[in-house]
């Protein structure tokens, strides 16, 4: 087992990073090395694998932030086992030894995320085992990222707001990067760290997959390529209603999840959808998140600062229905895929826990209060050697 005082040392690493995302769908490893730290970083995905949970897991982990104490407990070592399971598949697809992997810096599984009311803290809990994931794979594990920046005050995330300045940004105009997970999340990336601004906007694919799971039994999980979107209409009357949601009226910092725009918001979506389709109600969803992330943008980055361009990564970077949309209510930028500058858009966000992994263990301060809304930047994440 490698010593945490010896990584510290080392400026050339090979790190894992790993996360099941909002739609808690399955596992997204990425094997990263990892050059210097801080401002110096430069970060080179090596290897990436995206698996689905087993069909015998995946309904009960969506399901757990309503489930008893034994059953997330239970869960906790359960989850850590699989992440495990993906990370060596990984190490050994990559054709790497497995002693050669320095550090693993896992985000785990979001079960409850707990935003910040007027009177109180926020809370946040996310599982997935470090210390199994340490005798598993036989490196030392950063987890449980979230829970330092609530401690401090903070929503919890976005965490890709440090780790976007790092790897984008340039001198001049500044750059929007967005994240089209199961929630939509933004960064205004500009020159100054101090400057950088970062929210969740609202929903991106969670409303459409939770509609299509549900129209499917389960059979489905999400709308390959846009098709449903596209063989639908947009329901003008209901995107009003929709946009009428009072998250997008909050001002930065915040975040949202599922429990805001998971099942419980799209179920009565199709039980009273009216003379509209099931594929209506699915091209107005994917209408609904490119409105909300547009009406974000110019309501509480453009009064700041003119962006040319939006750099957009996640699952619905593949979804030409929803880039299109966006192009189309943000004429004034370029909307450009990740890919586009070399860096594959489905591993950002487990390129994003690797390199703040390598931060924990330089403890470097990794989270932005000015994303967060923490009182002071803290370091991020608990060890697992």
């Amino acid at each position: 087992m490698k010593r945490v005082t010896e990584l510290s040392a080392k400026q050339d690493k090979l790190v894992i990073g790993l996360l099941s995302g909002t739609s808690a769908d399955g596992i997204d490893a990425a094997l990263v090395r990892i050059r210097g730290h801080g401002l110096e970083t430069q970060a080179e995905i090596v290897a990436f694998r995206s698996e689905p949970f087993p069909d015998v897991h995946r309904d009960r982990i969506r399901t757990l932030g309503t489930a008893n104490a034994e059953t997330i407990c239970r869960y906790n070592f359960i989850l850590g086992e699989l992440f495990a399971e993906v990370a060596l598949r990984l190490i050994d697809e990559a054709g790497v030894a497995r002693e050669a992997i320095d550090l693993v810096g896992s985000h785990g599984q979001t079960i409850v995320h707990i935003p910040r009311g007027t009177h109180e803290r926020g809370a946040t809990l996310q599982i997935g085992e470090g210390d199994v994931l340490a005798e598993r794979i036989g490196a030392p594990v950063v987890s449980d990222f979230r829970t330092r920046d609530v401690a401090a005050g903070g929503e919890g995330a976005p965490l890709a707001a440090y780790v976007d300045y790092l790897l984008f940004h340039r001198d001049g105009a500044p750059r929007l990067t967005l994240n089209l997970g199961g929630i939509a999340n933004l960064t205004l990336v500009t020159e100054a760290i101090e400057d950088v601004y970062a929210f969740d906007t609202g929903p991106a694919n969670m409303p459409m997959d939770e509609a299509v799971r549900l129209l499917t039994q389960g059979e489905e999980h999400f709308d390959r390529d846009g098709k449903r979107a596209a063989d639908g209409r947009v329901d003008q009357n209901l995107l009003a209603k929709l946009s009428s949601h009072p998250f997008l009226a909050l001002p930065p910092p915040k975040t949202t999840g599922r429990e805001m725009f998971g099942v419980d918001f799209v179920l009565p979506l199709l039980r009273s959808k009216g003379t509209s389709t099931a594929h209506d109600v699915i091209a107005t969803l994917t209408a609904f998140t490119a409105h909300s992330i547009a009406r974000a943008i110019t309501e509480f980055v453009l009064p700041r600062h003119q962006p040319r361009e939006i750099i957009v990564s996640g699952g619905g970077v593949h979804n030409p229905v929803l880039m299109m949309h966006l192009k189309h209510l943000l004429p004034m930028m370029a909307v450009r895929s990740l890919a586009e500058l070399g860096v594959d858009p489905d591993a950002k966000e487990a390129l994003l826990f690797a390199i703040l992994a390598n931060e924990t263990i330089h403890s470097n301060p990794n989270n932005l209060p000015g994303a967060t809304g923490a009182q002071w930047p803290v370091v991020l994440g608990k060890i697992s050697p």
